[in-house]
């Protein structure tokens, strides 16, 4: 068969990045459809060098597809993932709706890529929240050599992942401020521009919030369910790149030097780690990258076997859309979906 693709959510940050990524990256899709709301009915989607016309998520007929990338919210998600699953086309959800199912498999292919073989219980397969998936990435190679007990970390959280709304709202607060136009906040609690704001979802009984508990359950999901972590999530007057300061402690000792060595032959991993020669990673310096990347590696002289690094990515890409084409291609090459022409 020849893969047939839809993309749910064409026109919103991740649904645009998702056609930029599958392009760059050839994904071997014969058919891709762009779908949406009707209010966005009509409206152009580039894919490559083709203009893509949105049609209307209500009269889509999703038989016609194999696999649907779905980024279109949680509400969204809840009614028509498992419509479209019945239909008979795998979904691969961006949203919380699905990740903690249990029978919908949690997948950041570089850590957990055997996982996609379980999708046909619900033909759902979930990506994870974006501080998540960068983190695991970084995460499997220290628990596959020396065995984490617990994490800590503060993630420093772009305002993208909140939406394009969001985005709107820092750079029109950012310019008010130089003209004395007197910020008002609209997608988030506070002041945005030229401010952090330590609250990302709403606020929970015990003090942490959804986006905090997301990381402890996710990460335990997908990597270990031993493993015990605690996150303070902060959003941050940057545009598009989450970044994570992280403490791990380990069950064995294990030196620096091999902890960067681990990063260094990860997969999906790049350490640039050399403060002296003023070598470390920014958010601005990965927009665009597809890769969790690593810095400032350095012992925690806190506990026994304590590591410590600066972790950062670009959310719309590793942190979703890029994830989510990725689990397209394990699908492939593990089988699940067989177009004609298979990945290398």
């Amino acid at each position: 068969m020849t893969l047939r693709v839809a993309v749910v959510g064409a026109t919103g940050n991740v649904g645009r990045e998702l056609f930029n990524i599958m392009d760059e990256r050839g994904f071997p899709a014969a058919k891709v459809h762009a779908v949406a709301s009707r209010r966005s009915l009509g409206r152009k989607c580039s894919y490559g060098d083709r203009t893509l016309s949105c049609q209307d998520l209500e009269q889509f007929d999703f038989s016609q597809v194999d696999l649907v990338f779905m980024s279109a919210g949680g509400k969204v998600s809840k009614e028509w993932s498992p419509k479209i699953a019945a239909a008979g086309a795998i979904v691969v959800d961006n949203s919380s709706t699905w990740r903690m199912h249990k029978n919908v498999p949690l997948v950041v292919p570089e850590v957990n890529g055997e996982a996609v073989l379980g999708c046909h219980k619900m033909n759902i397969i979930a990506n994870p929240n974006c501080s998540t998936a960068q983190l695991v990435v970084a995460l499997k190679p220290l628990h596959a050599a020396a065995g984490i007990k617990r994490v800590v970390v503060s993630t420093y959280q772009s305002v993208s992942g909140a939406g394009k709304a969001a985005m709107d709202e820092l750079w029109t607060q950012t310019k008010g401020m130089f003209v004395n136009d007197r910020p008002t906040p609209q997608e988030f609690s506070r002041q945005i521009a030229f401010n952090v704001i330590p609250q990302i979802d709403s606020f929970l009984e015990d003090g942490f919030t959804k986006e905090e508990l997301k990381m402890r359950e996710e990460t335990q999901k997908i990597l270990d369910p031993a493993i015990e972590l605690v996150a303070t999530c902060v959003r941050v007057p940057v545009f598009v790149g989450h970044s994570g300061s992280v403490n791990v402690e380990l069950e064995d000792p294990l030196s620096v030097a091999d902890a960067q060595e681990l990063f260094r032959e990860a997969d999906g991993v790049v350490l640039v780690d050399n403060p002296q020669e003023d070598q470390f990673i920014t958010p601005i310096e990965c927009v665009g990258e597809w890769a969790s990347y690593v810095s400032r590696v350095r012992k925690d002289p806190t506990c026994e076997n304590g590591i410590m690094f600066w972790n950062v990515s670009d959310n719309l890409r590793k942190g979703a859309a890029l994830n989510a084409v990725q689990i397209g291609e394990e699908l492939i090459r593990r089988g699940v979906l067989k177009p004609e022409r298979a990945l290398a």
